[in-house]
């Protein structure tokens, strides 16, 4: 299913060992830890490898995240938001990313702006809870579904590409 690169990729960000989720109090801030690290890490290896793409963080208790990512198409920059909250069944359930810009400029995006997972990394996800966290999510969900959308998107003129406007003095 996912190419080599992919696999040399997805080797470098920690498998987490913890299997907790929000419910389980005790244990989520072990987990969360974990997270942050496995998140550190694969932002880091994307850095080194020169394809840095998003930016998340979350809020207090770590339920609720959101961000930035990017795509680049054509050697211009497209950024969106990026927002998902950590299911109560987390780890065993993976979070449902949504990117609200683009709803209903896609077929493959549910309600809200949540993009489709279904076919391919629920399943994948499914195998591997709770050895799987949000760092995965982003490498092996939100990241190829980019890679396959922006560049349709924008051909069929869903997305028109924004300039940074200066920062108001």
């Amino acid at each position: 299913m996912v190419d080599e690169a992919t696999r040399r990729s997805l080797s470098r960000i920690p498998l987490l060992a913890t299997d907790a989720g929000p419910r389980q109090r005790d244990a989520w801030g072990a987990r969360l830890r974990e997270e942050y690290r496995a998140l550190i890490q694969y932002v880091q290896n994307n850095k080194d490898s020169d394809n840095d793409w998003f930016r998340l963080e979350s809020n207090q208790d770590g339920t609720r995240w959101f961000g930035k990512c990017w795509y680049v198409h054509e050697l211009l920059r497209y950024e969106f938001d990026v927002e998902f909250d950590i299911p109560v069944t987390y780890p065993a359930t993976a979070p449902e990313i949504a990117v609200p810009e683009l709803d209903g400029k896609t077929a493959k995006m549910y309600r809200g702006g949540k993009i489709c997972l279904t076919e391919h990394f629920k399943p994948l996800w499914a195998r591997n809870a709770p050895k799987f966290g949000i760092a995965h999510a982003m490498a092996l969900g939100l990241g190829p579904w980019l890679a396959v959308e922006v560049p349709d998107l924008v051909q069929k003129g869903a997305v028109v590409y924004k300039e940074k406007q200066p920062a108001p003095s």
